[in-house]
This record gives C-alpha cells, sequence and structure tokens, in this order.
C-alpha cells in the first residue's frame, strides 16, 4: 500500500514550523500510542506512522528532499538512523510526549498539581431532604506545617538541590537512539534534599488535623446526590489549587414513608367497619396530617392520591404526590361476645353470599369451572 503524504498524516500544512510540526505529532503520539489503545490493534500502525513523518520533517535536509522528490527522495535506510543524528531533538520532543502520556512532569517542585477531590457520606431523615437543612461535619484533612511554613525543612534550615538531578526532579535516561525523562529516584521529583526535617511533619510540609465544615443540603436532595464544597479538598502540592469535597447524601429509611423520586407512599390499616361502611381517617404527610374520606365498600389495597403532599425535588418545577394504600386489617384478640357477633354476621351473609360477597363468589365460580373443564 502506497504510502500517505507525511503532511497530511500530520495534519499541517506545506509551509508548516518547526513548532507546528511539534504540537502536531506530540498530538498524533498521545492520541495512537498502543499503551493508551490496547484494544485498536491499528493504534501502533498510527503511532509509527506519525512518528515516521515526523523524523523526516523536523529535518531541514529531508523535508528539503522529501519536498522536491516525495517519498522517493528520501532514503528509508538513512531516516531509520536519523534519530542518533538528530541528538537531543527528536529525543526531547519524544520524552516530553511521554511525560505528558504516563504523568511524569517536569521543573520539579515547579511543577503544580491539583489536590485529590474527597467524598463524605452523610445519612439524614427523610424529612431532612424534604425541607432542607444546613449542619455541620468534622471531616480529616491534610494543612500546611505552621512550623515549616510548608518547606518540610527545620526551622533555620532549608532544603538543598538534589545533587543527582540538579532540581530538575527528573534524571534522563538513553535508551538507544531516545532520551527518556524519567523521575529522580533520590528526591522521588522533588527537585530537593531536605536534611533536616521538621519534627512536626517528618518533612512532608503537611500536618494531619480535623476541620469543621457547614454543609447546606437543598430542599428535596435524593439517594445518592452530592452536595459539592469547592477547595475542600487535599491540598495541592507545590502551590496547587485544592480538590474539591463531595457530600454524598444516603437517606435513612423511613417508619411510615417510602420514597419514589417525589411520590411518597405509605400503608394506612383501616377496620373491617369503616371498609364495609366508610368514614374519614387521618393519613400522616411531611407537613401534618390530612384527612381523606373512604367510601362504603373499599377493599383492601385501594390506593388513594393526595395531589403536591409529596416532596419537591431538586430539579422539580413541582411537588410529588402522596399513594396512601388502604389495607383492611383483621381483627385479633376478640372477646367471646365479637366471636358471636361476627358468627351471626357470617350466617346472614351466606344466605346471599354473591350479593354480599361478589369476589369470593365469582372466584369459586372460575375453581369449579377449572375442575370441571
Amino acid at each position: 500500500m502506497a504510502k500517505r503524504d507525511y503532511y497530511e498524516v500530520l495534519g499541517v500544512n506545506r509551509d508548516a514550523a518547526e513548532e507546528d510540526l511539534k504540537k502536531a505529532y506530540r498530538r498524533l503520539a498521545m492520541k495512537w500510542h498502543p499503551d493508551r489503545n490496547p484494544e485498536n490493534p491499528r493504534a501502533e500502525e498510527h503511532f509509527k506512522e506519525a512518528k515516521e513523518a515526523y523524523e523526516v520533517l523536523c529535518d531541514a535536509q529531508k523535508r528539503s528532499a522529501y519536498d522536491q522528490f516525495g517519498h522517493a527522495g528520501v532514503d528509508p535506510h538513512a531516516a531509520a538512523g536519523a534519530g542518533a543524528g538528530m541528538g537531543g531533538h527528536f529525543g526531547d520532543i519524544f520524552s516530553d510526549i511521554f511525560g505528558e502520556i504516563f504523568g511524569g512532569a517536569r521543573g520539579g517542585r515547579s511543577t503544580v498539581f491539583r489536590g485529590a477531590d474527597l467524598r463524605y457520606n452523610l445519612e439524614i431523615a427523610l424529612e431532612q431532604a424534604a425541607h432542607g437543612f444546613e449542619t455541620k461535619i468534622r471531616i480529616p484533612a491534610m494543612s500546611t506545617c505552621d512550623i515549616c511554613k510548608g518547606s518540610g525543612a527545620r526551622p533555620g534550615t532549608q532544603p538543598t538541590t538534589c545533587p543527582s538531578c540538579r532540581g530538575a526532579g527528573q534524571v534522563r535516561v538513553s535508551q538507544g537512539p531516545f532520551s527518556i525523562a524519567q523521575t529522580c529516584p533520590r528526591c522521588h521529583g522533588s527537585g530537593s534534599i531536605i536534611a533536616h526535617p521538621c519534627v512536626q511533619c517528618t518533612g512532608s510540609g503537611r500536618i494531619k488535623l480535623q476541620k469543621t465544615l457547614s454543609v447546606k443540603i437543598p430542599a428535596g436532595v435524593d439517594e445518592g446526590d452530592r452536595v459539592r464544597l469547592s477547595g475542600e479538598g487535599e491540598p495541592g502540592v507545590n502551590g496547587g489549587p485544592s480538590g474539591d469535597l463531595y457530600v454524598q447524601v444516603h437517606i435513612k429509611p423511613h417508619p411510615v414513608f417510602t420514597r419514589d423520586h417525589d411520590d411518597l407512599h405509605c400503608e394506612m390499616p383501616i377496620s373491617i367497619t369503616t371498609a364495609a361502611l366508610g368514614g374519614e381517617i387521618s393519613i400522616p404527610t411531611l407537613d401534618g396530617s390530612a384527612k381523606i374520606r373512604v367510601p362504603a365498600e373499599t377493599q383492601s389495597g385501594r390506593t388513594f392520591r393526595l395531589r403536591a403532599k409529596g416532596i419537591k425535588g431538586v430539579r422539580s418545577q413541582a411537588p410529588g404526590d402522596l399513594f396512601c394504600h388502604v389495607v383492611v386489617e383483621t381483627p385479633v384478640n376478640l372477646t367471646e361476645r365479637q366471636r358471636q357477633i361476627l358468627r351471626e354476621f357470617e350466617a346472614i351473609s351466606q344466605q346471599d353470599s354473591a350479593r354480599h360477597n361478589p369476589r369470593a363468589k365469582g372466584w369459586f365460580d372460575k375453581v369449579k369451572e377449572f375442575f370441571e373443564s
């Protein structure tokens, strides 16, 4: 298969400057590096293609020959050995790219890093979730050491420049035609050596402490929602910004209500008398109590809906509803007189069961048909 035009490979114009070539190659190397694309078998092919294009175009003589004669003007064997002739030029960009891909950093302590984000699990009641509230939490945190002021060195002393990397935080290792930058094993990338560490932070420049934060939980939060406290996470490194603290909400089980997004559900037991004759009952809501009228002959499992008596979610326009599920309760611990009355009631009901117990009559008819068929 014919080779693609090198300028097309890198996605640059034919008059592109050296810096443009470098940026284009860095972008493609990061995109197609095989370690970043383990599931893409063509990634290595794209990576090598970009590498070959850059090796030719970044060399003035080879680029001139390529511009005049195309691929025929570039000796592939010479191009293969061009890495050594380019000295630190190609090695520098190659190490820069690999530093970006694998998280390396140049410049030692001058390189800043954002602090890590933290998570705090907060368990709250359903009423608190519905109405919102403000609370205080205590969390473990890292703070700048007040004795050494973050230097890590004992007062009266100063960190010294690492003799191995001379303060760069990295050392270069030659591998064939390339020069690869690695974290300095002596100073671990800090660029300095602390001969006399601070007695309080033992040289880290940070100490552990407990801090109290005020958290405002908005009305309507649901299970798993998070409240972000900007800048309250781990402090950054070398002056970098602090991370964030995420307060994750968990709602305790409620003895009466079950939440379904913005709606609430509850079960309401009623007596046989109320179910048969009807009546008015009081049911609880998060804002107090409400009354509903139970019609006569209400069956167990019937649901009554109270609009706007649920929860107004954080992102909702209106409150949800409250669904009350009626459960007809069978009486227990009966007196002898109660038993006698129920027996009399049963005897009277059996005289016209189809009228008084239509569901039971229909069910038994279906059973009879099943066995006779």
